[in-house]
């Protein structure tokens, strides 16, 4: 007997230094990111005194079940009391345990209250980004400065990299210390663009526009990915934000202005292009862009996306193809490219679509006619 009284201390002392740890483990593994921006701080403040509160209350509940299990078991001879109900506590326990639990949400609630007035304020904003979210990437365009990044899975990352499926091509770059408004939206599907250690999760609709916004107060490389079920292609969406210093940003926004002019003469250009450039610009743009949808071998998914190899799209009338690559097909997946990409990036996957795969139809569009089709 006192062996089995021994063991049973132990065990006992087993789970309370467990209960006492959760917190602990919670921090270190399984918690939230910590936060970077006065929002996610605020955000995570009261998901960590929710935490707290609901572990004491555990910690009570349960020493009060394993008291009670231990010295009032019938193998003890304990005889339960019939007038229990009849006692001053039998009678106001009903009235002070919801009194109780009450208090505790009313302590929790003032704080949630503060915070989620905080989420929906709609306070002038310094950096105004429109996050669009497609099958499978991501677009950000800055309002102000009319600048488009097109964010896509960095897909050179090995499996066996902390950051598969975690990298992009283009991160989206924010500066630190000035107000940032997000404006969700999406072109097909429900989206939703979440970087926890950043802002906090809104779904991106088609046709709708929601807003969030941060204040990022931490340089750094912050990770995220889209947290609605979007598809098949849903683990290939990540997310990566590149805070630094407003210095940084002025000198990063100036390059963006300079590339992005540089890529419009180039493509307003009246030049017509060699097939091999076009082919060799398009099969970035086709892998980039189109290889979710439609496979890199051109195949598609059988009864999902259509195959490109010897479809009649791809190997028949060239302005029915360039329609259907710029304006899209209404009902379906196939979105409409013509406000993503220029007309030479247009033309050349057009011409990579007609020449690859032994599809070779010979004939190249060229940025004129993706012009005259907009």
């Amino acid at each position: 007997m006192p062996q089995l009284r021994q063991i049973f201390n132990r065990r006992l002392l087993l789970i309370a230094s467990t209960l006492f740890s959760l917190p602990a483990f919670a921090v270190r593994e399984y918690n939230l990111p910590e936060p970077a921006s006065t929002i996610t701080r605020e955000i995570y403040d009261l998901h960590m005194l929710t935490a707290w509160v609901a572990t004491v209350i555990m910690i009570i509940v349960t020493g009060i079940i394993v008291y009670a299990l231990i010295n009032f078991r019938k193998s003890k001879g304990y005889k339960p009391d019939m007038e229990f109900n009849h006692t001053w506590f039998g009678r106001w326990s009903w009235a002070l345990v919801p009194a109780i639990v009450l208090g505790i949400d009313f302590s929790i609630a003032g704080s949630a209250t503060k915070t989620l007035r905080n989420i929906e304020s709609h306070d002038p904003a310094e950096v105004t980004v429109k996050v669009t979210g497609s099958q499978w990437k991501w677009t950000y365009e800055y309002m102000d400065d009319d600048i488009k990044i097109v964010s896509n899975l960095n897909k050179d990352i090995p499996s066996d990299d902390v950051l598969y499926l975690r990298d992009v091509d283009n991160r989206l770059v924010l500066p630190t210390n000035k107000r940032v408004r997000f404006l969700h939206t999406a072109t097909d599907v429900l989206h939703a663009w979440w970087v926890p250690a950043i802002s906090y999760k809104k779904d991106s609709i088609p046709g709708y526009i929601n807003e969030t916004w941060t204040v990022i107060d931490k340089e750094g490389v912050y990770r995220g990915q889209c947290a609605e079920n979007c598809g098949t292609g849903h683990a290939y969406m990540p997310i990566v934000v590149e805070a630094v210093s407003p210095e940084k940003y002025d000198e990063w926004m100036n390059g963006q202005k300079v590339a992005m002019a540089a890529a419009t003469a180039e493509a307003s250009a009246d030049k017509t292009w060699e097939l091999a450039e076009l082919m060799e610009r398009g099969e970035k743009l086709y892998n980039t862009n189109c290889a979710a949808c439609h496979m890199p071998t051109g195949a598609g998914i059988p009864g999902v996306f259509p195959a490109l190899k010897g479809s009649p799209v791809a190997m028949g009338e060239m302005s029915k193809h360039i329609n259907t690559v710029v304006k899209g097909v209404a009902g379906t997946a196939m979105a409409a490219w013509g406000n993503q990409l220029n007309d030479l990036e247009l033309a050349a996957i057009v011409t990579y679509e007609r020449n690859a795969w032994g599809n070779n139809t010979g004939d190249s569009a060229q940025p004129a006619d993706i012009k005259a089709a907009r």
